[in-house]
């Protein structure tokens, strides 16, 4: 009985910084960035996937991991696909709708090549860029 009633006093007489502080929670329905670019004597379309990232108002860079689908006519025999599902690596910097990246792929030893890491280049789109709360994105 003692316990029950020193909590409900405490919990009466306790400071306003005990409670909840007032936050805001914005909903983000789309986030990401698509790029469009050039390697290996080919062309890619990835998008940014984990990643570590550090932001400073309008600019963000990026460096982690590029889901992609790589389009590579394959002149040997027998013959890959055109279009081949690849992960990648890379930096990519953002700056309000636009994205710069530049993109690492491995491409793995065949009989008549070496395993090689082969480095390109790109320009994309930025989704989910707003202007108007470009210094902090994540409020929660």
């Amino acid at each position: 009985m003692f316990k029950n009633l020193m909590v409900i006093i405490f919990l009466l007489f306790a400071p306003s910084e005990t409670w909840a502080q007032n936050s805001s929670i914005k909903m983000i329905t789309s986030d990401g960035t698509f790029v469009i670019g050039f390697v290996d004597d080919g062309a890619f379309l990835n998008f940014t996937g984990p990643s570590l990232s550090y932001q400073n108002y309008q600019t963000k860079i990026l460096i982690g991991m590029l889901p992609s689908l790589r389009f590579k006519k394959d002149n040997g025999n027998p013959k890959n696909s055109f279009v081949t599902p690849s992960l990648g690596i890379g930096i990519t910097y953002l700056y309000q709708n636009l994205a710069l990246q530049i993109p690492c792929y491995y491409q793995a030893k065949t009989n008549t090549t070496d395993g090689l890491w082969h480095v390109g280049l790109g320009i994309g789109f930025r989704l989910n860029f707003n202007s108007k709360n470009s210094k902090d994105d994540t409020k929660i």
